[in-house]
């Protein structure tokens, strides 16, 4: 008979070694998606929009010089298409520059043309960025320069408009400048950028009364929603350059037809973030628009967003550029859930060998400056982007509840797209805190701060330091002890894949299956073409496991078999 004790003292063994693998191991991610349950219109946030710039320098002067190169721009043509909303920066200072050069001047127009009419003609809608004060209308011989002769600028910008958006009738939104709070992006102060906007605004106004046409214009494309000319910050949001803009569109009866900043970050939930109001910023702004007898549900665009940690050249935008393309999705989705109305990836093509000395690898295609002939290609982002538009026209409401991995299900009338991600963002204890300041009062955020300055909140992080050694009040220790737990489940999760299974329903047809992955095997010049094909026969509920690894995107399609044709 089995000894009694034996077992006893063998179950202690059991528990005493593997303990650690039995009650830590993390249970797997688990969804269930319907095919016959309801669906909605895939919101226009989730298409594969892009702002075309690059390079910053061509060789050929009639192509746009901060457009990506003709071969980049062509290559998402033909693999992507126009559809979405596209942002061509349009350098007023640049087209000047030709004037004694007839020609040249109008095939560089040409150029710019022929990429707006592709957009326009695709059905997709071009943001065009009004930038560059030719020589002779600004404060200073310098394209970043504020517009000094105001009815010199008006009628220069008046006359585009009336050609491209009257005559042409192309599909454009104007915006009026780029960063304009940045000193390396407009020359001014805050009167003569608002000045600017009147000017510009005031041209759409009068020619759509003229035409009998809509002519959208928006701005201010400011670094980040919260900024001014002036140091600001989120606890002061109503001395931001939007808050002054709507107030000055107000004043003057102008049109404010979309709002745009910036938002580069690794945080996937920036646009998440509270406000002192108890509110994000989205609410906060279309509280304002309302206040000022705007329509509340104006669009609200970030035009100008990437992977960033506050780092020029990121070895995750190029050789790991897996990690920013998993950032993507997961960014896109939070955007969505956040009430941002539309975004623009910021930017085709990298930036290097340019007048300015900007070298950034933003680009969803690298190149080399040093060869005579173009030599570049895509990098792992630029697959993501090929996976959204293979999204369908309907979206399913159906959620992972994760930190980390989501999920983005649509259809079609023949086929299925299931999209997962699994990004784990690294600066989660700086973003998480981004988060909460705003709910603690002024002598918490203080602590906070000086936490951060003596070094002791990496101490506690990295668990050199217990809650009770922190002069914190509770509601301090306890934004500290969940910045610690992510902490630990980034950590966690950085290095190890995770197990996802999807119950799929509906399945009464014979599909096929085709998976499409970016992952940590490939960063550059990464094929797309499927990891993984099967067939899968008519069933109640089919379920799929799939590991994903650190920093990945997986692209399910399931698309229905024709029947087959009877003897």
């Amino acid at each position: 008979m089995f000894n009694i004790r034996k077992l006893s003292v063998l179950i202690l063994l059991v528990l005493i070694f593997f303990a650690p693998t039995l009650f830590s191991q993390e249970p797997a991610l688990e969804v269930t998606l319907d095919l016959s349950s309801n669906t909605t219109p895939t919101p226009k946030i989730f298409k594969p929009n892009i702002d075309l710039s690059g390079r910053g320098f061509h060789k050929d002067n009639t192509w746009p010089q901060n457009m990506a190169s003709k071969e980049a721009v062509d290559l998402w043509r033909k693999d992507i298409g126009f559809a979405g909303l596209y942002r061509v920066q349009y350098n007023l200072w640049e087209i000047n520059q030709l004037a004694k050069d007839k020609e040249s001047q109008d095939k560089l127009l040409a150029n710019y043309e022929e990429v707006i009419k592709s957009i326009s003609n695709s059905g997709g809608t071009v943001i065009l960025n009004i930038f560059g004060t030719p020589p002779g209308l600004g404060k200073a011989l310098d394209k970043k320069a504020a517009p000094l002769n105001l009815e010199a600028f008006k009628a220069l910008v008046k006359d585009t408009m009336r050609y491209l958006s009257c005559e042409k009738k192309y599909n454009i939104w104007y915006e009026a400048w780029s960063g304009p709070d940045s000193d390396d992006f407009f020359i001014g102060r805050k009167q003569d950028y608002l000045n600017m906007y009147r000017t510009v605004a005031e041209s759409a106004k009068e020619l759509s009364a003229q035409f009998k046409i809509k002519i959208p214009v928006g701005a201010p494309s400011v670094s980040n929603w919260f900024h001014n000319f002036d140091a600001n910050n989120t606890l002061t949001p109503e001395r931001s350059l939007i808050y002054d803009l709507i107030k000055l569109s107000f004043s003057y009866s102008l049109p404010v037809d979309f709002i745009s900043w910036h938002a580069f970050s690794s945080d996937p939930k920036t646009e998440k973030e509270a406000t002192i109001y108890n509110k994000n910023a989205i609410e906060l702004i279309r509280d304002w628009l309302s206040y000022f007898d705007f329509k509340r549900d104006t669009p609200l665009i970030v035009d100008e967003w990437n992977f960033d940690r506050d780092v020029n050249l990121l070895p995750a935008r190029r050789r790991r550029s897996y990690v920013a393309a998993s950032y993507i999705p997961a960014r896109i989705k939070h955007m969505h859930e956040a009430g941002l109305d539309n975004q623009v990836y910021f930017a085709l093509e990298d930036f290097q060998n340019n007048p300015e000395n900007i070298t950034r690898n933003v680009g969803a295609f690298y190149f080399d400056s040093g060869a005579s002939q173009y030599k570049g290609g895509a990098k792992a982002i630029y697959n993501v982007f090929r996976m959204l538009s293979k999204l369908g026209l309907d979206m399913f409401l159906v959620k992972l509840n994760d930190e980390f991995s989501g999920i983005i299900a649509t259809r079609s009338s023949e086929e299925a797209a299931i999209l997962v991600y699994n990004y784990i963002d690294p600066d989660i204890v700086k973003s998480y805190l981004s988060h909460n300041i705003s709910s603690l009062n002024n002598s918490e955020r203080q602590y906070l701060i000086q936490i951060i300055r003596t070094g002791q909140l990496e101490k506690f992080i990295a668990h050199e330091m217990e809650p009770q050694s922190l002069r914190a009040n509770a509601k301090v220790k306890s934004v500290l002890n969940k910045a610690r737990d992510l902490a630990d489940k980034a950590y966690e999760f950085e290095n190890k894949p995770r197990s996802l299974k999807i119950n799929i329903k509906g399945l009464k047809e014979n599909y096929s299956y085709t998976r499409f992955a970016v992952d940590s095997s490939c960063g550059l010049d990464c094929e797309f073409k499927p990891v993984e094909e099967k067939d899968i026969f008519g069933q109640n509920v089919y379920q799929e496991e799939l590991k994903l690894s650190p920093y990945s995107v997986n692209l399910i399609i399931l698309k229905k078999k024709p029947d087959a044709p009877r003897e």
